[in-house]
């Protein structure tokens, strides 16, 4: 079997410039970075009784392998002389001891220690070459039965041909473990597909983003100007700007974007744009025609030819999945709003005064006007919004309004967009709720991605929705065609935080389009008024600076202005001071630290490294495992990255290593009380979460919150990223930063711009 960018060749003179061979077995891994295959390792040389070390780039190196590596000898200050090695070749283990070591290492998935001294035990020498070729003989293994047989053959082919494509990958500059994701996508096909079409490595890959495929395109010569880089190179700057919360993007600006993206003139992409445009790759519309020709699904489409006429600057570019989604959430919700059929129609005949006082005398204190207006409107309107900040009773009139449909026996089923925000729901409401991607019965097994849709609508008469300032155009597009016109449409949430991770501006879209009934409610309540929390989230969101109050049970502050202090401060507040003062509260459970940005000495990844070493640091009993630079060990908090609906695991869930197992080379993490498995290339999905990004925090609520706030977070200090991380708190927020760069944030109301159509298509 050979490894790394080419099999080792015996050194002649004046061969590479005089490369060196050697010969021997690896004893020990020092490291090994499975992003781009670097590795220092301790070797033995053949005969020798010594080990040296030995550093270069190497596909799962095992320990007990033999090798053979050319190289070159360097002295380093510290470690002393080592091999640089080049390239190397991996040889068959030539001893019975050496077998042993070989594949108990963990190169084989379901073979460990004791399983391969089962195995050297029964065949010798011989091993290797009858799980090569008559990997049936393992049943003979005691202890080895059919399944583990199996496992063990289709982990050793898949060794054995991953290895031959990793040659030509490596050649091309693809690090070792993107190598293996591109051979699990493709199997056998990878090279032909490679070489076919680099750019479907980004589209299809996770992982590969088209910075790395354009890199493997340009290493195998195509042109900087070829017509398929110009046209993969328009469409990644247009995901690229639904990554940024557009629906579309003007032409100019796009064409901006591409062009500096490629380093080429913009004239050379006006013609790549027409032509994704005819191949339908990119929908057009002109931006004054938005909302207008709109009344179909397809109706733009057939206008769009007369568009290449039209002033560039008026023209929206969409990828097709956005352009459909908005169109089609505008006309069913329209039409929902326009047509009579209600399957709560009584409620339009109801004495209103007497239900909601009859309901009245079912809450602890009486609704306020706009709490009783919500009512009425969620059950008499198809379609209506309640929105409102922290502590302005938007639970207690959702749980008004299910009461009063339940005493009806209308059928009532309730959602949120994340398991966290579904959970809470149902706590609040004694009702059970479920994940959007639940309620629509994602089936992406059989060919589809919800079994819920137009032709098998949800069977309700009203659903909620909570959390909506989540949602996305592409899931609200999925939950509309679910919907039956008939059923009305409750949608909760706080059209203050911040916008959906994803592209669109729904709920806000839905608000300023002045279309759909709407209920603000901004009335604190006594009890509320109490807390600190409340109180300032308002008072940032009014553009008012939080009060700092000593005596506060709930909100504190520990100014600092460096990053560093800040990192400092944090690991101490998490780790020593609440639970010191709190000891009710659990720091790697109960409290949740937010950064507005990823990097820096306070950004997510450094905290979550110093957290990680502070809350859960190694141990003889916790296992772990490295993956891309990062460690994952038993017990430690880990958010899921991406939707993978395989898993039944989406991009936001927070889970906690709970078994690591090094021979299957698998870990299993515990989500939300459902146990879900990893293989170890498939750990680029999870993250350390003892700290995340404001961002992600959207939709959660935790007992506490630390947080931290900057000068160097200037970029993203934003009125509304404040107020959405003080709301995440609900008992307990600590802020950890600059009072400067608070007051900062307080003052920018400047939401950023997004492109999107949603708005006017829903206007008349």
């Amino acid at each position: 079997m050979t490894s790394g960018p080419s099999a080792a060749k015996p050194a002649t003179p004046g061969d590479g410039g005089g490369l060196s061979q050697l010969e021997g077995t690896l004893e020990r891994v020092t490291f090994h970075n499975p992003e781009n295959g670097y590795t220092v390792a301790r070797l033995s040389p053949r005969g020798k009784g010594y080990v040296v070390t030995v550093v270069g780039t190497m596909y799962e190196p095992a320990v007990g392998a033999s090798l053979l590596l050319r190289g070159r000898w360097t002295s380093h200050a510290q470690y002393g002389k080592q091999l640089e090695f080049v390239d190397y070749r991996e040889q068959l283990p030539a001893t019975v001891e050496g077998l042993r070591r070989y594949l108990g290492s963990g190169l084989i998935k379901g073979v460990g220690p004791v399983t391969a001294e089962h195995i050297v035990d029964h065949f010798g020498l011989e091993t290797l070459e009858i799980i090569d070729r008559q990997p049936q003989r393992l049943r003979e293994v005691p202890g080895v039965g059919d399944v583990r047989a199996d496992t063990i053959a289709r982990a050793w082919e898949e060794q054995r041909q991953i290895k031959e494509v990793m040659i030509f990958l490596q050649a091309h500059g693809v690090s070792t473990s993107l190598a293996v994701r591109i051979y699990k996508t493709y199997g056998d096909e990878s090279v032909a597909v490679v070489k076919g079409d680099p750019y479907r490595l980004a589209r299809e890959v996770f992982g590969i983003g088209f910075l790395t495929a354009d890199k493997i395109a340009q290493q195998m010569g195509l042109e900087p100007d070829s017509p398929k880089r110009l046209e993969a190179g328009l469409l990644y700057a247009l995901e690229q700007k639904a990554n940024e919360g557009h629906s579309y993007a003007p032409r100019p600006e796009l064409i901006a974007a591409a062009a500096g993206l490629l380093q080429v003139p913009e004239e050379r992409l006006t013609p790549a744009v027409d032509r994704l445009a005819a191949a339908d790759a990119v929908i057009v519309e002109r931006l004054d025609k938005i909302g207008v020709d709109a009344q179909h699904d397809t109706a733009v489409r057939a206008d769009s030819a007369e568009l290449f006429e039209d002033d560039p600057a008026r023209q929206a570019i969409y990828l097709p999945p956005f352009f459909y989604a908005e169109v089609g959430v505008a006309n069913r919700l329209r039409r929902m709003l326009q047509l009579p059929d209600s399957r709560l129609g009584a409620f339009r005949s109801l004495d209103w005064q007497t239900t909601l006082d009859w309901m009245d005398r079912r809450l602890p204190q009486p609704l306020a006007a706009r709490q009783r207006e919500a009512v009425r409107l969620a059950l008499t309107e198809k379609v209506s919004v309640l929105t409102g900040g922290p502590g302005t009773g938007k639970t207690t009139t959702v749980r008004a309004i299910i009461d009063t449909a339940a005493a009806r026996g209308a059928k009532v089923l309730l959602a949120a967009p994340t398991g966290r925000a579904a959970k809470r729901l149902a706590e609040t409401t004694g009702m059970e709720a479920k994940t959007l991607h639940r309620l629509l019965e994602f089936a992406p097994a059989e060919g589809r991605l919800f079994k819920r849709d137009a032709e098998n609508p949800l069977v309700a008469d009203l659903l909620v929705v909570d959390e909506v300032s989540m949602v996305d155009i592409l899931m609200a597009n999925h939950l509309t065609k679910a919907l039956d016109p008939a059923t009305h449409l409750l949608l909760v949430g706080d059209v203050d935080q911040l916008p959906s991770v994803g592209a669109g501006n729904v709920l806000r879209d839905l608000i300023d389009s002045g279309v759909v009934p709407t209920v603000q409610l901004d009335e604190i309540f006594r009890q509320a008024a109490d807390s600190h929390i409340v109180t300032n989230a308002h008072r940032i969101n009014q553009g008012q600076s939080p009060i700092i109050d000593p005596q506060s049970r709930d909100f504190f502050l520990f100014g600092v202005e460096e990053a560093e202090q800040a990192a400092d401060w944090v690991v101490d507040v998490v780790a020593r001071r609440i639970p010191r003062r709190w000891p009710q509260y659990v720091p790697a459970r109960d409290v949740q630290v937010l950064s507005p940005m990823h990097r820096g000495p306070a950004g997510v990844a450094a905290l979550n490294e110093r957290l990680q070493a502070t809350l859960n640091p190694p141990a003889a009993d916790r296992p772990e495992v490295r993956f891309g630079g990062r460690v994952y060990r038993l017990g430690d908090k880990v958010m899921q990255i991406r939707n993978n609906y395989d898993k039944d695991a989406f991009n936001g869930d927070v889970g906690r290593i709970v078994a690591i197992d090094a021979v299957e080379q698998t870990l299993e993490i515990d989500l939300d009380g459902t146990p879900v498995t990893y293989e170890f290339g498939e750990l680029d999905e999870l993250v350390l979460a003892y700290a995340c990004s404001t961002h992600k925090s959207q939709g959660s609520e935790y007992p506490v919150v630390v947080m931290t706030l900057l000068p160097a977070h200037s970029m993203m200090l934003q009125r509304n990223l404040l107020y959405t991380g003080v709301t995440r708190a609900r008992e307990l927020c600590v802020l950890v930063g600059s009072r400067r760069a608070i007051a900062r944030a307080v003052k920018n109301d400047r939401i950023a711009e997004r492109h999107s159509g949603l708005r006017r298509r829903l206007q008349p």
